[in-house]
């Protein structure tokens, strides 16, 4: 499970959870006294709209935090969610509406407890988030947002590594550059600087120089981007279905170019490649 890949509309879905929840414990009419029932007295209400709601809430959770989507009974484990979320609203209206149903000549005048109205207002809610998530550009941004990577350094700059820096490796008193010393050979066995030594004598090539020179440099050095606006994530085997969504605010690192794509790796260790690049912003 990958916490960073829940959005802001997931965080209102666990803080109406946790209301409705509340809201479970609190008087279900309007009374006063120790006899005065909760949900949890009436088995038909608590499980159709507190533990309903309750259910639906982690299982959209699940479903944005797990890897790989889950299925139930052929639907994914967010849309079995939202469905679960959107029945227990429906649930709360109509009981609020009717509180005590056909004992209305036995119960005249009883009142609707805080239980019913903070769990009305809580199913509510969490039904909106649940359908709003997806698809409102405010509840889609990241609900923990990514660290954002080390700035590279400037063209040409060099990290410290001279002497008196930690892990520096000292150089002897009055070493040359490079391990020659004054008078001396080199590590290597080549002949060192004397005074008035021609230059193209104190430049002899080494075989490990040569043969890195040779080697041809690497095009593309993997980094991490930004996209401005939502884009989808495709798989690397050319399917035109995508396997995840890139959302604007999140920090995506970019390991491949895969023509005038790039092959990117999302939060929760997903890849896939990103067909526009349009607009990116390099971090």
């Amino acid at each position: 499970m990958n916490i960073r890949s829940l959005t802001r509309g997931d965080g209102v879905v666990i803080g109406a959870a946790v209301l409705l929840f509340i809201a479970s414990f609190l008087d279900t009419y309007d009374g006063s006294g120790s006899n005065v029932p909760n949900a949890w007295d009436n088995l038909g209400l608590v499980m159709s709209v507190y533990v309903g709601g309750i259910i639906g809430a982690v299982l959209i959770v699940l479903a944005r935090a797990l890897p790989q989507p889950r299925k139930v009974v052929g639907l994914d484990l967010g849309q079995f969610g939202v469905a679960l979320t959107v029945f227990a609203a429906w649930t709360a209206f109509w009981t609020i509406v009717d509180p005590v149903g056909p004992f209305d000549d036995f119960a005249s005048g009883v009142d609707v407890g805080g239980g019913l109205i903070l769990g009305l207002i809580a199913a509510l809610v969490l039904a909106a988030a649940a359908i709003a998530g997806p698809l409102v550009p405010a509840l889609k941004g990241p609900l923990v947002p990514a660290p954002r990577p080390a700035q590279p350094q400037p063209y040409g700059a060099q990290p410290p590594g001279g002497y008196g820096y930690p892990g520096a490796q000292q150089q002897p008193y009055g070493a040359q550059p490079g391990g020659v010393q004054p008078g001396g050979v080199q590590p290597g066995g080549q002949p060192g600087s004397y005074p008035g030594q021609p230059q193209q004598a104190q430049q002899a090539p080494q075989p490990q120089a040569q043969a890195q020179a040779q080697a041809p440099a690497g095009d593309f050095s993997p980094f991490w981007f930004a996209v401005p606006v939502p884009r989808p994530l495709y798989a690397e085997d050319g399917s035109p279905t995508p396997i995840a969504e890139l959302a604007p605010g999140t920090w995506y690192l970019a390991v491949e170019q895969r023509g005038p794509g790039l092959v990117a790796q999302t939060q929760d260790g997903r890849r896939g490649v990103l067909q526009d690049t349009s607009g990116i912003q390099r971090g």
